[in-house]
C-alpha cells in the first residue's frame, strides 16, 4: 500500500524496513503480507496472508483455500489449518476442527482425512486432523490461527 497514512518505517530496524518496503514508479509501498485480487469490476478482495502459506514439498498450500473446501464436509462446524513439521516434506497440512453436535459420535479424524483427499489435491489435504471442542479466538472473534501455529512449532 502507498499513501500519506502509511508508516514511514520501523524504528531502528533497517533490516525490517528493507524487507517491508519496495519502490515502484518512484513511490514507496509497504508490503502488508495480504494476498488478494481485483475483479473485472474493480473491486478488491483480500483472500489470505502470505505468512500463512504452507510449503509442502515445494508446493504452496493456502489455508484459506483448504478451509473453504473443508467447510463442504457436512460434519465440520469450524476449522483452522496450520503447518506442522514433517521430516520428509518439510511441512505438512494439519487441521483442527470442531464438529456439529450431531456428527460427534459418528465422524472420526480418519473420515475427515479420507474425505479431504477425495475433495482436493493430495498435497493440500490435511495429513492429520485433530477434533477439538473449540478453537481459540481473538478479541474480534476471529480464529487465532497464530496461537495454534506457534504452539505447533514450539520445541
Amino acid at each position: 500500500m502507498h499513501g500519506p497514512q502509511v508508516l514511514k518505517g520501523y524504528w531502528n530496524r533497517p533490516e525490517a524496513n528493507a524487507s517491508a518496503f519496495i519502490k515502484l514508479d518512484g513511490k514507496r509501498f509497504l508490503r502488508t503480507g495480504d494476498l488478494g485480487y481485483r475483479d473485472r469490476d474493480g473491486y478488491f478482495f483480500a483472500v489470505d496472508r502470505l505468512k500463512r502459506m504452507i510449503n509442502v514439498s515445494g508446493f504452496k498450500v493456502w489455508p484459506a483455500e483448504v478451509e473453504a473446501t473443508m467447510y463442504g464436509h457436512p460434519a465440520i462446524n469450524e476449522c483452522c489449518f496450520i503447518s506442522t513439521p514433517d521430516s520428509y516434506r518439510g511441512e505438512a497440512v494439519k487441521a483442527l476442527v470442531t464438529l456439529h453436535d450431531a456428527a460427534k459420535a459418528t465422524t472420526s479424524p480418519d473420515d475427515i482425512v479420507a474425505w479431504a483427499r477425495s475433495a482436493m489435491a493430495s498435497y493440500k489435504a490435511p495429513r492429520s486432523v485433530v477434533v477439538v471442542d473449540s478453537l481459540p479466538r481473538s478479541e474480534s472473534n476471529k480464529i487465532s490461527w497464530r496461537l495454534l501455529q506457534e504452539a505447533e512449532w514450539k520445541p
